[in-house]
């Protein structure tokens, strides 16, 4: 399954891992403060801006901390590109695979892809505080708020999304090639390994749709785990200086920093709620595609041979598919009702927290919305794997069938419910 795509997996996932983990420690350690001597940001008008004058008016020093900002967004930039080629060429080096252009080079893509996306969605939440402090004043002051005022900001708003709609319909457009790739990589891995796959239960499905679904679970998966991983790295910080405006919860009291410690807490909680729900669901899945292909093979069968597909044989594997599929609906009600009344209930969390904040007037109306959609982002990282549950559950399930495939090129025992399909069959099972 990755063998075929990424060259030595394991240690080049590991090593993903640790290099990702220094060059965020490095970065604040060290390399955030080289931007003035190191950065190129002045050949492009991205310079960091000379310290303004003693006693200089609030006017020029917003004007320098809006600058000095915009300097170090584009040293990070810089930075991020330097650490992301030394890994792609580090590895491409010493690990040659037919496939790097596409397993390294194009997942380094989508990495720093994703993290412009996280970015711009910084800048929207930066928008709505402004946008909304602006109709706070244009309510309260009727005249407060020329109309000029008031539509440009629609029209920076407008500039942010044209951007990134353009950038993310691109960017699912390169990651349908990449996952196209990874399957066609799955699908020669293995068909070149044919006649000792040939003898498993629905080897032909597996090669032919399962190798396609893991493909497209996985990076979708990746994709989101990367994307809360960095939406945290971004939004986290912004929620921790925003919750300097929130100083007392509901019942607690007075706290500092609340919204950050609610927004994890209640993501855990979450977390294991719906965890805990869905534990029998992988196992049903992996059943469920097993006995859709077993009524599915024998159908196909029938189709050549009129000894096969008789009514009564065909009935018993009816009645298999019909008892797991009860069996899974069963499951899902309860995982569904977990799920669903948490997630429902989470939209509320953030209101109740900022409750004594709203009504004793504390903050405006453009922070509570940054504030708002800050925590949600923030609370969405955390819920990852609420969010994703029942495309774990799918991905998990199709692993189990693909598994077979590894372990009979390897010569291993077959998992065991395949190994009671070819005892039924009079195969070997190893």
């Amino acid at each position: 399954m990755f063998v075929s795509f990424f060259p030595r997996p394991k240690a080049f996932f590991v090593s993903f891992a640790l290099w990702s983990l220094f060059c965020v420690l490095f970065w604040y350690l060290a390399a955030k403060g080289w931007g003035s001597t190191l950065s190129l940001g002045g050949l492009v008008g991205f310079g960091y801006p000379p310290a303004p004058a003693p006693g200089a008016d609030e006017a020029a020093q917003a004007v320098f901390t809006q600058a000095s900002e915009r300097a170090l967004e584009f040293w990070f930039y810089q930075y991020f590109i330097v650490v992301i080629v030394a890994f792609v060429g580090t590895w491409m080096r010493i690990a040659p695979h037919r496939w790097q252009r596409w397993s390294v080079a194009g997942s380094a893509l989508i990495l720093f892809v994703n993290w412009f996306l996280v970015q711009l969605d910084v800048m929207i939440n930066e928008w709505f505080g402004t946008f909304y402090d602006m109709v706070q004043r244009a309510l309260g002051e009727p005249g407060a708020v020329a109309a000029t005022d008031y539509y440009w900001q629609i029209v920076s708003f407008l500039q942010i999304a044209l951007v990134y709609v353009f950038v993310a319909t691109l960017f699912r457009f390169f990651v349908s090639h990449f996952i196209f790739r990874w399957r066609t990589a799955m699908n020669e891995y293995y068909m070149t390994r044919w006649e000792k796959l040939r003898h498993i239960e629905g080897a032909a499905q597996r090669v032919q749709e399962d190798t396609m679904r893991f493909a497209s679970i996985s990076e979708s998966l990746g994709i989101n785990m990367v994307d809360s991983l960095m939406t945290l790295i971004a939004f986290l910080p912004l929620l921790w200086v925003l919750s300097a405006n929130v100083t007392e919860l509901p019942i607690i009291g007075e706290v500092s920093q609340g919204l950050v410690f609610v927004a994890i807490l209640w993501s855990v909680i979450g977390t294991a709620l719906v965890a805990a729900a869905g534990i029998r669901l992988p196992g049903l899945e992996f059943r469920n595609q097993r006995v859709e292909a077993a009524y599915r093979k024998e159908l196909v069968y029938g189709e050549d041979h009129a000894e096969r597909a008789r009514p009564q044989t065909v009935r018993e594997l009816y009645d298999d598919v019909r008892r797991n599929y009860f069996r899974l609906y069963f499951n899902y009600l309860y995982f569904n009702v977990v799920r669903i009344f948490y997630l429902q209930i989470g939209n509320l969390v953030p209101y109740i927290a900022l409750g004594p904040t709203i009504v004793s007037g504390a903050i405006t109306l453009g922070v509570m919305q940054q504030i708002i959609r800050a925590f949600t982002r923030v609370e969405n990282s955390f819920q990852y794997l609420v969010n994703s549950w029942t495309t774990i559950i799918e991905l998990m399930s199709v692993h189990k069938r693909l598994k077979a495939f590894e372990a009979a090129i390897e010569g291993e025992s077959l998992p065991e419910i395949d190994q009671v399909y070819l005892a039924k069959r009079g195969a070997p099972a190893e």
